[in-house]
């Protein structure tokens, strides 16, 4: 089977099974969100300190939330089926460009926390099966546990007492220096320099993971017969572990990659709020504060399109891992 038909028919099979998944997705968060107290009207009023009933039905109206149920949720498939997620009652102005403000800081740090978590939780798992047994293994597994048994919070506020307050090396919170006029490779480190601490403190959850799963795909693809017939015809321990065991064994750690993308979504909410980073974390969190199910139930739908779309990447990339899995599929 050719490669590009193998990516045909998972692009196929992706497509069949993505718009019932989120369809579904979109009605059971409107219903869920819908049993949630109060809404953006109650909110506003409080924050205004006062409202009377005229003024509260008069913004229920602005924004129909005193349609039913039904009536709300048609209103939000026809924005839907018109490319709209709707206008937010919180802050003035459509979702879709709300949203469009805050994506791409949330993917950014999403990315750089993936590839950190890869990179040493591979770097990690490779040396731990490499000395199998023995005191590295032990170490680097007690430091693996560590990172895992850490609330992430914690992490992020002791990274800052380190690296920002004790050291000063990298800045506590932000998303770029206020007021700076870099521009071109001095604006991507000034950008890099703010995304460093609240990367890692999303990263190491997911390194101790990919650490321990890198070790056992390791230690059980080393006994295959594949793996011993590659010595047997004289390559280096280096070639083989590389081109062999560890292709191999990056199997189930791509299947886990695709899977933590919507980990790595939520544990964005606590990492956003306490480096200050403006992603979409941020927003959700803002948005269940405010009341403003509008905004909450379009970075759901975005959040579920993510998860879809990285699970397709993952997808292929096993295909190209192991061709047999694609003919399977």
């Amino acid at each position: 089977m050719s490669a590009l038909l193998r990516i045909l028919r998972t692009l196929r099979r992706t497509l069949l099974q993505a718009v019932p998944t989120i369809l579904g997705i979109i009605i059971l968060n409107f219903f869920l969100l819908q049993l949630a107290p109060g809404d953006a009207a109650d909110v506003m009023a409080g924050e205004a300190g006062s409202a009377t009933v005229e003024t509260m039905q008069a913004l229920r109206e602005r924004f129909g939330l005193d349609n039913p149920v039904l009536v709300q949720l048609a209103n939000y498939l026809g924005n839907l089926a018109q490319f709209s997620l709707g206008f937010s009652p919180r802050y003035g102005m459509p979702v879709t460009e709300l949203i469009g403000q805050r994506l791409p800081g949330t993917l950014t740090l999403m990315a750089m926390a993936l590839a950190i978590a890869i990179l040493i939780g591979l770097t990690l798992g490779s040396l731990m099966a490499a000395f199998s047994g023995r005191l590295p293994d032990r170490l680097l597994s007690i430091l693996a546990l560590l990172f895992y048994s850490v609330p992430g919070f914690w992490i992020g506020l002791m990274l800052i007492v380190l690296f920002s307050v004790t050291l000063g090396w990298l800045p506590s919170g932000g998303a770029g220096t206020i007021g700076s006029s870099y521009t071109g490779f001095a604006a991507i480190v000034d950008k890099a320099r703010y995304m460093v601490l609240p990367a890692t403190s999303l990263a190491l959850f997911y390194v101790a993971i990919y650490a321990r799963l890198t070790r056992a795909a390791m230690l059980e693809v080393k006994n295959q017969d594949f793996v011993r017939t590659a010595y047997a015809k004289g390559l280096s321990p280096v070639v083989v572990t590389v081109k062999h065991v560890l292709r191999n064994a990056l199997i189930p750690i791509t299947t886990m990659a695709g899977m933590h993308v919507g980990g790595m979504l939520g544990g964005a909410v606590v990492v956003e709020t306490v480096y200050s980073w403006p992603g979409l974390g941020r927003l959700a969190f803002e948005a269940v504060m405010g009341r403003d199910y509008t905004v909450l139930l379009g970075i759901l739908l975005l959040s579920s399109i993510l998860v879809i779309l990285a699970n397709t990447v993952v997808d292929l990339a096993q295909a190209w891992l192991d061709p047999r899995i694609g003919e399977q599929k």
